[in-house]
């Protein structure tokens, strides 16, 4: 048992709560909306990104917790809590940052945005009646042509029971009376998806919110009735789903719990601040929820559609644009892809992005596969991918080229799983053989092999990531990844894939770390060796970059190593539930988070044990899920060059005083505070990685 199980012996005293850690960072985000450090239509950005997972934390948390409650079992989470009590707790915390995400809204953004002339109405804000003449004659035709032709009111009454509300989408919830009879009625009227949530009124930069449009003209959907009330609100419904272990066919199986998942439990119902008691007492009673799932809003609802203001083509209100840089030991690849084959196998590649280009690097592997005759099967692994990204053109061309083309699509991917649905489908069409996985096991591995044919003999090259094989997420989210053509390691992943695509169990891995295999002991192993070193007085020192620090198995082995004297750095993005810097428990342990113009999203672990120093970089966070039930992938970073990169990596984001967020032993997160000489990990890393491009250029002009 390791030491601190035996020192703490309180859950609360050991582990912060997940779900409350999660919506600490979503805090985080928010606050980045209000300062006014960040370009204005960035702080929109975020305050459109919190909104969208406040969404998710409903969707999946929230209705797991629910769940929990509901089956009345008396389980708790490692901090203690019950799911009644985390439920309460969570409740309390939302309320709280709605309120400022409100606050931030009113008095600060559209303000800001008014004085740079984008104007911006709802909820105090300037409003249709505020048109002039010729802006309300064009919005009124704009309306009856583009608007009206789409609506449907939906009564409710004898005969008419209460409407479906599907989850996310925003509606109007209406009190209508007959002025005759004083009979009066509940209508829902939904705000139309397909349309823009913003409607720029005019020449002079107003925008109006659909919704204050069609509450303008309701009468146009009610005509001879009198309207009582309007109030915005909108359903957030329970979107997690479970597919059984023995489901038969996977694909059908997901298809399924996708139709299902439309008619989850609502776990939200949000409402403007301006409904009535009987308007949100309605609202319940049709939707079957309680009052502790009500949310009052005093700002417009559904701020994720900030976006499209976010768009807006002012670049002077915007960060300036980052290009990606071609990677230097890649440049001679760009004109002639197969020469990458070339340059991997003279060393392994590493490249870090958004800073290097995921077009020039890994697409080029991917397109290398089709153009060399040489080269007679791909492999690859797909969680997310996108439509602009190469990788499935070239599975197909190579498919289509006789070449052996294999595709592990995970339909488990959660929000992406009816497009992974419909590559699979595209993919399996044009021959390429297109594998499920597991109905038990997620496949989050970031894995590609190449097979080629050189010299009589056929020699494997691999790349191994952090990141999703997606284009569009490539130059926002950090992540890195390896080339590779060692053999161990193109054997390890090889062996993986044929796994997954056949029966029977790896019986060891060479030199990869493999879960739900080797990857849980292989860490206990690593820290546990570090503690050892610590506790014979040698240098000892783990860092870990991670998006999520929960499994307490592996926190309860981090507060054992530091109080074998071991000095821990952890960059945890979004949730830690590890609580740092306690006395007799964790005062070697520092937590820090990183949020800011990119989302860091790379999982990078090193250890220090004495003369023995090792690090790793891959798919896996440390979360049970990880651990345990998914296909993950840890590769071992043997080049000392690339060893090294990943070390100034490190020491760049632990020296961050301008996007950083540390963790306090109370569970407290406070922004770092800027030195004389700020250090910006972002602004560093595109600073390298510019400074590499050019050193390249002079180097090839000379050339």
């Amino acid at each position: 048992m390791p030491l601190a199980t035996r020192v703490r012996s309180e859950p609360s005293e050991r582990f912060l709560n997940r779900e409350l850690s999660l919506l600490d960072f979503h805090s985080r985000v928010l606050e980045l909306a209000g300062d006014e450090a960040v370009p204005l239509l960035e702080r929109v950005r975020f305050c459109a990104i919190f909104a969208s997972n406040l969404d998710e934390f409903f969707q999946v948390r929230v209705a797991g917790l629910l769940g929990q409650a509901e089956s009345g079992l008396s389980m708790r989470s490692a901090d203690g809590l019950t799911p009644q009590q985390a439920l309460a707790r969570i409740r309390e915390r939302v309320l709280e940052l709605i309120a400022r995400q409100a606050r931030t809204w009113k008095r600060d953004l559209r303000p800001a945005l008014a004085a740079e002339g984008i104007v911006v109405g709802g909820n105090g804000g300037c409003a249709v009646e505020d048109c002039d003449d010729g802006e309300l004659a064009g919005l009124e035709r704009h309306y009856q042509q583009e608007i009206y032709p789409i609506l449907t009111p939906l009564a409710v009454g004898p005969g008419q029971p209460f409407p479906y509300i599907s989850g996310l989408s925003l509606s109007l919830a209406v009190f209508v009376a007959d002025p005759q009879t004083g009979e009066e009625r509940f209508a829902r009227v939904k705000i139309p998806e397909g349309l823009p949530r913003f409607l720029e009124i005019g020449g002079r930069g107003l925008f109006l919110p659909l919704e204050q449009v069609i509450s303008h003209f309701l009468p146009s959907l009610f005509p001879g009735a009198t309207i009582v009330e309007r109030a915005a609100f909108r359903v957030t419904r329970d979107a997690d789903f479970e597919v059984s272990d023995d489901a038969a066919d996977l694909l059908e199986a997901v298809e399924t719990q996708l139709r299902k998942r439309r008619f989850g439990d609502v776990v939200r119902v949000e409402v403007s601040s301006s409904a009535s008691a009987e308007m949100v007492e309605r609202l319940t009673r049709g939707l079957g929820a309680d009052e502790s799932q009500v949310y009052r809003s005093e700002s417009p609802l559904d701020l994720a559609d900030l976006t499209e203001l976010a768009q807006l083509e002012r670049p002077d209100l915007k960060d300036e644009p980052w290009v990606p840089v071609v990677p230097p030991r890649l440049a001679v690849a760009q004109s002639d892809l197969p020469r990458i084959f070339d340059e991997i196998r003279r060393g392994d590649v590493a490249v870090h992005q958004p800073y290097e280009s995921f077009r020039a690097s890994f697409e080029v592997f991917a397109q290398a596969a089709v153009q060399d005759p040489d080269v007679i099967a791909m492999k690859t692994s797909v969680y997310r991918t996108s439509d602009d990204s190469a990788l499935v053109g070239s599975l197909i061309q190579c498919a289509e080229d006789g070449k052996q083309s294999v595709c592990l699509v995970e339909l488990k991917a959660r929000f992406d799983e009816r497009r992974n649905i419909e590559w699979s489908r595209a993919l399996e069409q044009a021959g390429v053989h297109v594998l499920y996985g597991f109905p038990d096991l997620k496949i989050h591995a970031k894995m590609t092999l190449i097979v080629r044919r050189e010299g009589g003999v056929l020699r494997r090259y691999a790349h191994i990531g952090t990141g999703n094989y997606h284009a569009a997420t490539a130059r926002l989210y950090e992540d890195v990844g390896i080339f590779t053509a060692d053999e161990d390691i193109a054997a390890d992943v090889a062996d993986l894939f044929n796994f997954i695509t056949g029966f029977g169990r790896p019986r060891r891995f060479r030199k990869l770390l493999v879960a739900p295999f080797t990857l849980r002991s292989g860490l206990v192993d690593e820290i546990r060796a570090v503690a050892a070193a610590a506790a014979a007085g040698e240098p000892a020192r783990i860092r870990l970059k991670v998006n999520h620090l929960v499994d307490p198995g592996i926190v309860d082995e981090l507060y054992a190593a530091s109080q074998a004297g071991a000095e821990i750095d952890v960059i945890a993005r979004t949730t830690c539930t590890l609580r740092p810097g306690v006395e007799g428990l964790s005062e070697t342990i520092r937590v820090r988070s990183l949020v800011g113009r990119f989302l860091e999203h790379s999982r990078i672990y090193e250890f220090e044990a004495g003369e023995r120093a090792t690090t790793y970089l891959g798919s896996p966070d440390l979360m049970p899920r990880n651990l345990d039930h998914r296909i993950e992938v840890l590769v071992p970073v043997e080049s000392g060059r690339i060893r090294q990169e990943v070390h100034t990596i490190l020491d760049s984001a632990l020296a961050d005083d301008v996007n950083a967020w540390l963790l306090g032993p109370d569970g407290a997160w406070t922004r770092a505070t800027p030195g004389e000489r700020p250090h910006s990990h972002h602004a560093t890393m595109m600073r390298r990685a510019g400074a590499r491009a050019r050193r390249r250029a002079r180097a090839r002009r000379v050339e």
